[in-house]
This record gives structure tokens, C-alpha cells and sequence, in this order.
């Protein structure tokens, strides 16, 4: 069992979500930094679905009831067991009554603890992925708090392997100016054609109010082509008849402040897509924060097809990685 001494601002059970559901009106929810979350189950030897800590600019501290295999991923945050600083990217080993805090994010936003066997809760359609809007998932579908225990499971699938290792050209690298690459649609005929091309050659600062849900920029407000407005669809220039919103959408209510949906946004909605950011790069936005900047470079489905293969091509050479340290 792990308790939890601090829980930091955000700190949310999460796995890799729970797709299939957006008939429903239910997002996937699960790790916004995917790669990093994959990764940590990687160096503890549990299955990469397993459940991991999702935290947020600071993460929690904890006790260890138990001894435990750790490891910790994702943004450039300092760790320590006992106050004694340990690695991130790497396996550690924590003794029963052994106290593991999570610092303040230096560069990125979201840190990803993995425990050996995965934490252990009800699973919701599949998934043990905290989705707070709806109250599900996790425990009791809210974020932790001081005072609350963890169970650990059993979803190992690889032997363990204590002071394992990603080589540092593995790692994910926040950095605070950003690229990401978008695919031009649905709605991106409502804006004009300058509108256009100010975004793609705009740079956009990511803001405060920012969130699991999306994440909102400032940057140049952009225009609409002008029209008679629909049956169905509201009065504002950026509404249009409700329609499905993939994960990763880029939205421009009143063409004003650009929202990237992530994993957590509403499945549907009124307002016009730009375009949808490609998910080789939804990464890249889990780990940005106000103020970093972000471009956007727009792109064809072919260009994502090559980018999710290149993406899946990178997690292939953390497993290798990481059975190649197993033979030594």
C-alpha cells in the first residue's frame, strides 16, 4: 500500500485511457504524455497499460508500506527518496517506510510515476483513468488528496530489473518553444484565407488557464469568411452545426483564443475546427506550459501516417533498449 503524504495541485491515476466510447459523449482520458507514461511502466517491467500517477507542474509525496520498484518519467522534475535525490528515466528500488517526494517541474509539465504491478483501482469501462469532469475512474473519479491509500497490482510482464535505465536520447525532452504539426480540417474553410495563414506562421503562448481539457493560447485573433449562419448553429462567426471533435482539435471560439483539445476535451460541439494536431505531437502539448510558445506546421494525413510510424519506430527502441540492458 502507498499513502499519499502531499498530493501536489493535480496528481490523477491514469492509464492509457479509454477509447470507443465517443458515441457516448465519453473522451479516452488517460495519460496526456503517453510516450513517458509508456515508458515508466517499460522500466518497472509492468505492461504499458498498466496505471501510473499522473502529476501536474509538482507531484505528490509518498509513503511505501511495502518494498517497490519506482520510476519516474515524463517533465524535468527532481526526485528524492528520503531526501536523498534519485534519477528520473530509471528504476529504483524503495524500502518499506521510505517517504518518495516529486519536486516542482523545472522544464515541462507532467511527471509520470510508475510502481511495479501498476496502481490498483475499480476499473470504469476498461480503464482506470481518472476523468474528473465526470466524476470517474481513479479513486472516486477526483484527483488525490492527503490522507488517501494506494493499492498496487499485479500487471507485471517483464522480470525486475533495479537500476534499469533509458539512454538519455530516449527521453522526452521538454523544451518551452514548441512545434506541432497539424492537419488542416474540418471547419478550416470558415476562416479566411489570411486567417490561415497567420496561424500557421504565428507564434502562440500557451496560458494559464490551460488544462487536461485543452490547452488555450494567445496569440493573433483570426476572421471569418461571412456568411449566413445555418439552421442549427449559433449567431457567433465561429459557430457552426455540432460536429465530432477528434483529440487534438484546434478550436477558435469567436477567433479569439485558440484551444487544442486533449484527452479529456468534450467529444462534440459548435464551434469551428481549424485542425487537428497530429497524434505523434499531442505529447508535445501535454508537456507545454504558460508561457512557452507554440507554432503550428500544417501538414497532410500522409505526413501524420509517417510521424505515428516514426512515433511507434521511437517506443520499439525503448523496449529494445531497455531488453538489451536485461541481458548484461
Amino acid at each position: 500500500m502507498i499513502s499519499i503524504l502531499v498530493p501536489g495541485p493535480h496528481t490523477t491515476i491514469q492509464d492509457v485511457g479509454r477509447p470507443g466510447h465517443y458515441a457516448m459523449g465519453l473522451p479516452p482520458s488517460g495519460a496526456l504524455d503517453q510516450y513517458a507514461h509508456r515508458c515508466a511502466n517499460l522500466l518497472v517491467g509492468n505492461v504499458e497499460s498498466a496505471a501510473t500517477l499522473e502529476s501536474t507542474m509538482a507531484g505528490p509525496t509518498l509513503e511505501f508500506e511495502e518494498d517497490s520498484l519506482v520510476a519516474i518519467t515524463g517533465a524535468d522534475v527532481a526526485v528524492t527518496v528520503d531526501g536523498r535525490h534519485v534519477q528520473t528515466w530509471a528504476a529504483h528500488t524503495i524500502h518499506a517506510g521510505q517517504q518518495l517526494a516529486i519536486g516542482t517541474a523545472r522544464a515541462g509539465a507532467r511527471s509520470y510515476l510508475a510502481v511495479r504491478g501498476g496502481i490498483d483501482c475499480p476499473p470504469f469501462l476498461g480503464s482506470r483513468s481518472t476523468y474528473t469532469a465526470a466524476g470517474i475512474g481513479g479513486l472516486a473519479g477526483t484527483c488525490l488528496a492527503a490522507g488517501d491509500t494506494l493499492q498496487v497490482g499485479s500487471e507485471t510482464v517483464a522480470p525486475p530489473r533495479p537500476g534499469a535505465h533509458l539512454d538519455y536520447r530516449l527521453h522526452g525532452r521538454p523544451g518551452n518553444q514548441v512545434t506541432v504539426r497539424v492537419v488542416p480540417g474540418l471547419c478550416n474553410y470558415r476562416f479566411t484565407a489570411e486567417s490561415l495563414e497567420q496561424f500557421f506562421t504565428s507564434t502562440y503562448t500557451m496560458t494559464p488557464r490551460s488544462d487536461r481539457i485543452g490547452c488555450r493560447l494567445d496569440g493573433p485573433r483570426l476572421t471569418f469568411v461571412e456568411r449566413e449562419q445555418p439552421f442549427g448553429a449559433g449567431d457567433n462567426p465561429s459557430n457552426v452545426v455540432d460536429l465530432g471533435y477528434p483529440v487534438g482539435s484546434v478550436q477558435v471560439p469567436n477567433g479569439a483564443e485558440p484551444i487544442c483539445l486533449l484527452r479529456d476535451a468534450v467529444t462534440g460541439g459548435g464551434y469551428a475546427t481549424l485542425g487537428t494536431v497530429i497524434s505523434a505531437d499531442l505529447d508535445l502539448l501535454a508537456q507545454a506550459r504558460a508561457p512557452d510558445t507554440i507554432r503550428f506546421e500544417p501538414v497532410s494525413v500522409d505526413d501524420a501516417l509517417v510521424a505515428r510510424a516514426e512515433y511507434r519506430a521511437r517506443l520499439r527502441d525503448a523496449r529494445t533498449n531497455l531488453n538489451l540492458l536485461s541481458l548484461f
